[in-house]
């Protein structure tokens, strides 16, 4: 059978059904060549997104790094006695804010570890002397501080209650948290989450489904290579899909390829292989056609702009003036370089905020009335992208 005839069955079977079943995906995986998967997920992309890829121009805000959790491939968490041990102050917060927009950043990305006041005294203590009971508090205070330069709060700092989101979402114009994978499994002696309680995926999906229920823009994804199955990518998909079909609110997926660190446990783990990983992003397309797909193009350094032909529409954020904290030995590209790359391909690169504009209607009505001041006032954007 000639791939022009595979093209056409999967074609058809995304068409004909409202949803495309898990177990049709994997019908699909052991029938159909890898390659016609890839350009099946690349037309898909054209066909729901053009040819236009995004990106968000951010500056990374290293805000508290200690940590509760212990997961085994992370080197973001510190101890209190390293030298990578970042508490940012207030002064400090704003005078990044004021060199991002200094930059034309328009995302003020906000990472912290997991409620580090719950098992470092030194966390607390910092918190309490700011005047501040929890490191969530002092996200709020923060957010307030860096809108108020004219750059856009977008905040990743783990399972947040629902009473927390609600109050992140008056200044922030997206949040975030990686599901990482839906397995139970991946909890289990032995593996990576093992010592992760905040990555219990019955956790992480109630953040995502109290975001819905907040209509907050919600940006998610996946870690890809950390000793997952292609059943549990797929499983893990279908789980954000579910969520967003109820409530409309995941703006972004995010597929992360793993990478072993240091003085880590997964160390001598391997980086996930290249097609696997291609794999994982063209089934996502499939699954998700109109989603908002990304990878991080500083994981993918070599070859980034392969990913093009397997369904991406989005590079994430790329800062111009701070370090990938959460992976310091990937420095991000150069934007031209990324735009070159684009091109070349046969795509142009646009600039958008922390937020999507589709996803803008879901914003509550004072804060889109402030940043589209700010957004006026910077000429960001047309005066339609807040209608």
């Amino acid at each position: 059978m000639s791939n022009l005839q595979f093209d056409f069955e999967i074609i058809h079977k995304i068409n004909e059904l409202k949803e495309i079943k898990k177990e049709q995906i994997l019908e699909l995986i052991d029938e159909v060549p890898r390659q016609v998967i890839f350009e099946t997920a690349s037309n898909l992309r054209d066909d729901k997104k053009g040819k236009v890829i995004s990106f968000s121009k951010k500056a990374f805000f290293n805000i508290i790094n200690l940590c509760r959790d212990t997961c085994s491939y992370c080197t973001y968490k510190a101890e209190p006695e390293d030298t990578k041990l970042s508490l940012m102050d207030e002064k400090t917060i704003r005078e990044l804010a004021r060199l991002a927009k200094k930059y034309n950043c328009t995302e003020a990305l906000f990472v912290t570890g997991e409620r580090p006041e719950q098992k470092y005294k030194e966390a607390k203590d910092w918190l309490r002397k700011k005047g501040f009971s929890s490191t969530t508090e002092y996200l709020i205070h923060c957010s307030e501080i860096v809108l108020r330069e004219g750059v856009f709060p977008h905040t990743n700092a783990g399972n947040l209650t629902k009473n927390e989101m609600k109050e992140l979402g008056k200044t922030n114009v997206s949040l975030g948290v990686m599901l990482e994978n839906s397995s139970v499994r991946l909890r289990e002696d032995g593996m990576p989450h093992q010592d992760a309680p905040s990555k219990e995926p019955v956790a992480r999906l109630n953040i995502l489904k109290n975001a819905g229920e907040l209509k907050i823009p919600m940006t998610t994804g996946i870690l890809v290579g950390i000793g997952e199955t292609l059943e549990e990518c797929i499983q893990s998909i279908y789980d954000i899909k579910k969520i967003h079909q109820k409530y409309g609110n995941i703006q972004e997926i995010i597929l992360q390829n793993f990478h072993p660190k240091p003085k880590t446990s997964m160390f001598e783990h391997s980086t996930p292989e290249e097609n696997y990983f291609k794999m994982v992003v063209a089934l996502c397309r499939m699954i998700m056609p109109e989603a908002n797909i990304q990878i991080p193009p500083n994981l993918s350094p070599d070859n980034y702009n392969e990913f093009l032909s397997v369904g991406i529409n989005d590079w994430g954020g790329i800062s111009p003036i701070t370090s990938d904290y959460v992976n310091p030995e990937f420095s991000w590209p150069n934007i031209q370089n990324v735009e070159k790359k684009c091109n070349n391909l046969g795509f142009s690169l646009n600039a958008r905020f922390p937020v999507y504009p589709e996803f803008i209607p879901l914003i509550n009505k004072d804060l889109k009335q402030r940043i589209s001041l700010i957004a006026d006032e910077k000429n960001y954007v047309k005066e339609s992208y807040w209608k």
